[in-house]
Formats: structure tokens, C-alpha cells, sequence
């Protein structure tokens, strides 16, 4: 309703258009009429020249009244269409990761594309058809009525049956098309997911396998389109059955009512072509019913996703850091214990809403990051570090414990202003189908060549650029596919370094680099970063050995913190994973 009477000076125009069309329809019977009823005293040139040009003027009436509502009623619904699409991906840029974690990509593109369209035909063609079936009916029933009360009475007995018949395929239609796009969801997921990951289908020669898979989910699509298809197709040969018994009637009671004189023979005809001009709004009235209950299910689907809540918003009530705010960067873990929540299953065309609590991640994490050093964390994998670093742009929420910055928590900046001065370079690499300029320069607006090439000469993704065809302007694929898993780490550090954050967050971001390019990196950041903040995460020593600071996180708690020195002193877990690697270094060199 919101969208509908954004548009209501348009549905008023097009209401006027829809009642100028039917009454102009409705005239053309009253002039056969009495075109039947003139003719039948005696036959001349003129009156058959007068009547076809009145007629002809007829026609071309309801032609222009007939386009005005095409164009006003299926046009608004373009419009609405198009503030529908907008507002959905608005809210889905809104929401949170823990959504995306638990509802498929193929299942929201599904809703954003064919649910839509089933949205833009309820609001278009179900309304014009519905409006034209209802004034029509009104019209016609009034000029029925003043040719034969009788007669109207018995052409409107299968009246009630028809209703029935009505209400009985349209609730079936509604439940088996909500069943059929959950389906279609179903379609979708399986075959982004199968795109996405080719390369690893083709290296496990699991072709054949995935086609059977999807040849199942499409078997399974069809035999619940089929049911629906055959309903659909009773409908409409049922309502002409209907409007058939009516005209079957209407000759045998209308021919009686002429033999008795009760009415003329061009009221008769009247009424007759009445009838017939009643068959097309009944059909349109089942397609209607059809594209309203699809509608409907869709636009419920719709909703759903919009119904969503992001986890993560800005609370009003605890702002208090105005939007423009800088932040030094001195960051605090205060008591910090984190889970994440199990997410239950989806059921069958709906999003995941229940969620049960999970075994916690992080046990009463307390640490300081001083404005302007630098902080290392290593430890297992598991142990809950991307966790950790994930809490400061607020990408999760800790509910136990807090995370401040500058002495505040971080629920009291805004998230564009947190976030904004926050560069994040998460574990999972993703690039954009777009060019390498257009990757690094992602979330700064209209940043110069010379930034994107200062940041690329930090990262060391500068030098390969180069070596690249078309240089700062290749395509990099979807997701980064031309790149090499080294290449693409480096431009997300770029992408970090070109907005002079802060605070820099580095999730094992080195990890695909070798030892010579991880030092020049290093080395081209120490002195980026000379006065802000930095965090990063590795599983190697050589990386972390300079930081300020190095944490030990082990099943989510910090075992051991100090220098590099202080570390090996220890002779803990640090101790270990330095004689491990510095192990296989020797190894490596003899």
C-alpha cells in the first residue's frame, strides 16, 4: 500500500481512463440495439452510412481510452517496480553478515528477480483487468436490468457456482506457486553455487554429478509446476463453461421473452452481445485470480526479507560521536566472551529466523592496543582470532564484555564514522568484476591515479600491474579469477591502504605471499602506518616478530602477551611455532 499510494494521482487518472473505456464498450450494444430495432421498419443508405460511422466512432473511442489505461496503469507499475527493486537491495545492503551467513545467494537473487516480476504483474495487469472486469460488470449489469429484470436474473444463476469455483483455485493456486518458488530457490542456489566454484567442480571432475543434482532439483521444479499448470488450465475452460451455460439461457428464456413481445428483437440482440462482451472479463478474471495468488505468494517472500532486522545498526540512544569524529586509534578489549549462534535449518522456501546459542569462541578477553602501535596475534587455527578483530568494525557484536576505541565504546560512533576509518583486509580475499583501479580504489570516492598507484607500490601489487596487458585498467573476473591467490591478497591491501585509516586490520592477509614480498610489504607499511594503529594476524613468525605487541589466542583466550623476546623467553606456545618454523627454514635451506 505505501507504493501503491505514493502513485494514487496515477491510479486516479487511470481509474477515470478504465471508466471511460467500459463506458464507451458498454454504448455498443444500446447502438445495435437500435441500429436492429431502426432497421428492422425499413432498410436505407443513409441510416446504415449513419450507424457505421457511429460505430467506427465508437471503436476508435474505446482504442484511445483502452491505450491511456495501458499506459497509465502498467507504466505505474514499472514505477513501482522500480522503487521495490531499490528498497529491497537498500535493506539487503543493510543487513548484517549473520544474514548472509544463513540464507543462500541463490534464494535472495530468486525473490529479487522472479518474485519481483510476480509483484510488477499483480500491481499492472491484475489491477487494469480487475477494474475493467468490475466497472464493466456494474455497466452492463445496469443496462441488463433495464432491458429484462427476468431475463438478467436467470443469465446470472451460474453466478454463485462460479464464485465457488473461484475461491476453490485460488487458494490452491497460492499454496502451490509459494511451493514452486521455493523450489526455484532451490534452482538458483545450486546453480550460483556451481558457477562460483567451476574450477573446483572441473579439478574433481564432478561435472556429471552436479548435472544429475540439478537434473533432480529441476525434475522436482517441474513435477510441482505441472499440478499448477493443469489447475490454471481448468480454470479458465471452467469459467467459459460457466459463461456458456449463461448464454445457453439467455437464448432459450431471452427467445421466449421476444415471442411473447415482453422485449424487442434489438434488446434481445443487446443483451445478447452483453453476455459475449462479458466473456473476455470473466476469462481475465481467471488470469487475474492467477497472477493475484502468484503475486501475493511472491510479494509475501518479498517481505520476508524485508521483515528482516539488521543485528547490527546504529542504536540512536547510545550515539553520542558526532558523525564527522576522528579517532586516534587506541583500542580495548574489556572481559570480552563471544558465541556464535547455531543457525537452524531453513524450512522449505523460507529464511533461517531461529537461531540456537553456540559454544563461545572468546572466554574473558582483556587487551589494550595503544593509539599508534602495532598489535600481532598468532595461535591455532580455530582459536578464535579473525573473531576477534572482526568485533572492532563492528562486522559482529559481542553482547558480553565490551570493545572500545579512544576510551569509548564502539556502539556510541556511528558505523559509517567507525568504519570509515577502519581499513580491513579480511581473511577470504573478494574482488569485484571490475577493473584493478576500480578494485583499489573501492570505498574511496573519486580517488586520484596517484593514490591507487601509491597504494599498489606499498602492497607490491604495483610491479605486476605493470606486467598486465592493459595494466591499472584489466579486468580481474568475477571474484578476482585472473588473479593469483598472492595477486588478489596484495590489491586487498591496497584497497586497505589507499583510505589512510586509522586503524588497519590485516587477517592473515600475507598468507599467500612468499617471505621476500611479505618483508617488502611490511616494510612499505611500517611506514604508512607510522602513527596509526595496526593489527594483524599470522601463522608465521617472520611477520609478527616486529609488532609492539604479540598476543597468544588459544581456545579464545590469551595465553601469553608481550614482545618478541618476552615470547620466546617464556618458552611456550610462541617458543614452539618460532623453533618449528625456524626448523623448517633450515630444512628448507639445506
Amino acid at each position: 500500500m505505501p507504493y501503491m499510494t505514493r502513485y494514487w494521482k496515477g491510479f486516479l487518472a487511470g481509474s477515470l481512463t478504465v471508466v471511460c473505456n467500459n463506458g464507451i464498450v458498454v454504448l455498443s450494444p444500446l447502438i445495435i440495439k437500435r441500429i436492429v430495432d431502426d432497421l428492422y421498419q425499413g432498410v436505407t443508405h443513409d441510416k446504415i452510412v449513419t450507424w457505421c460511422l457511429l460505430l467506427v466512432l465508437v471503436a476508435a473511442g474505446k482504442g484511445i481510452f483502452q491505450f491511456l489505461t495501458r499506459w497509465i496503469v502498467i507504466g505505474i507499475s514499472r514505477e513501482i517496480e522500480f522503487d521495490l527493486r531499490n528498497d529491497l537491495f537498500r535493506h539487503l545492503e543493510s543487513l548484517d553478515a549473520g544474514f548472509y551467513g544463513r540464507t543462500r545467494t541463490g534464494d535472495i537473487m530468486a525473490r529479487a528477480t522472479n518474485d519481483l516480476n510476480a509483484v510488477r504483474m499483480l500491481l499492472g495487469p491484475a489491477i487494469m483487468y480487475s477494474a475493467n472486469t468490475v466497472v464493466f460488470t456494474a455497466f452492463a449489469l445496469f443496462f441488463m436490468t433495464r432491458i429484462s429484470p427476468r431475463l438478467t436474473i436467470w443469465a446470472f444463476l451460474p453466478l454463485p457456482i462460479a464464485s465457488v469455483i473461484v475461491q476453490y483455485f485460488g487458494s490452491r493456486i497460492h499454496e502451490r506457486f509459494e511451493r514452486i518458488q521455493a523450489k526455484f530457490s532451490d534452482i538458483s542456489a545450486r546453480a550460483q553455487e556451481n558457477f562460483s566454484g567451476a574450477r573446483l567442480i572441473r579439478a574433481y571432475a564432478q561435472e556429471e554429478s552436479e548435472v544429475r543434482g540439478f537434473e533432480r532439483d529441476n525434475l522436482s521444479y517441474i513435477q510441482r509446476s505441472l499440478p499448477l499448470a493443469r489447475l490454471i488450465g481448468m480454470l479458465w475452460p471452467t469459467l467459459e463453461m460457466m459463461l456458456g451455460i449463461a448464454l445457453v439461457i439467455v437464448l432459450f428464456v431471452g427467445g421466449q421473452e421476444v415471442l411473447r413481445h415482453h422485449i424487442s428483437p434489438g434488446d434481445f440482440v443487446a443483451f445478447t452481445m452483453y453476455m459475449i462482451q462479458l466473456t473476455w472479463p470473466i476469462i481475465a478474471l481467471g488470469w487475474v485470480i492467477n497472477i493475484f495468488q502468484r503475486g501475493t505468494a511472491s510479494m509475501s517472500r518479498i517481505d520476508e526479507i524485508l521483515r528482516q532486522k539488521p543485528n547490527i545498526a546504529d542504536d540512536p540512544a547510545q550515539i553520542t560521536v558526532a558523525p564527522d569524529a576522528e579517532i586516534r586509534g587506541e583500542i580495548e578489549f574489556r572481559g570480552l566472551t563471544f558465541a556464535y549462534d547455531r543457525q537452524s535449518r531453513p524450512a522449505d522456501g523460507m529464511l533461517s529466523l531461529r537461531v540456537e546459542p553456540g559454544s563461545a569462541v572468546l572466554h574473558e578477553v582483556s587487551l589494550k592496543v595503544p593509539a599508534g602501535t602495532s598489535l600481532a596475534i598468532v595461535g591455532p587455527t580455530g582459536s578464535g582470532k579473525s573473531t576477534l578483530v572482526s568485533l572492532i568494525p563492528r562486522i559482529l557484536d559481542a553482547v558480553d564484555g565490551e570493545v572500545l576505541i579512544d576510551g569509548r565504546n564502539i556502539r556510541e560512533y556511528p558505523l559509517e564514522t567507525l568504519r570509515r576509518q577502519i581499513g580491513f583486509v579480511p581473511q577470504e580475499t573478494f574482488l569485484f568484476s571490475a577493473t584493478v583501479r576500480e578494485n583499489i580504489a573501492f570505498g574511496v570516492e573519486q580517488a586520484t591515479t596517484e593514490q591507487i598507484e601509491r597504494a599498489a607500490a606499498i602492497s607490491r601489487i604495483a610491479v605486476d600491474v605493470e606486467g598486465f596487458p592493459e595494466k591499472y585498467e584489466t579486468m580481474v573476473g568475477e571474484r578476482g579469477l585472473t588473479l593469483s591467490g598472492g595477486q588478489k591478497q596484495r590489491v586487498a591491501i591496497a584497497r586497505a591502504v589507499i583510505r589512510e585509516p586509522r586503524i588497519l586490520i590485516l587477517d592473515d592477509a600475507l598468507a599467500s605471499v612468499d617471505t621476500h614480498t611479505e618483508d617488502e610489504i611490511l616494510n612499505g607499511l611500517s611506514q604508512v602506518m607510522q602513527g596509526r594503529t595496526t593489527i594483524f594476524i599470522s601463522h608465521r613468525v617472520s611477520t609478527v616478530r616486529n609488532a609492539d605487541r604479540i598476543a597468544v589466542l588459544v581456545h579464545g583466550k590469551i595465553v601469553e602477551y608481550g614482545t618478541h623476546e618476552e615470547l620466546l623467553a617464556l618458552n611456550g606456545y610462541y617458543t614452539s611455532l618460532h623453533d618449528k618454523q625456524l626448523l623448517e627454514e633450515e630444512l628448507e635451506t639445506a
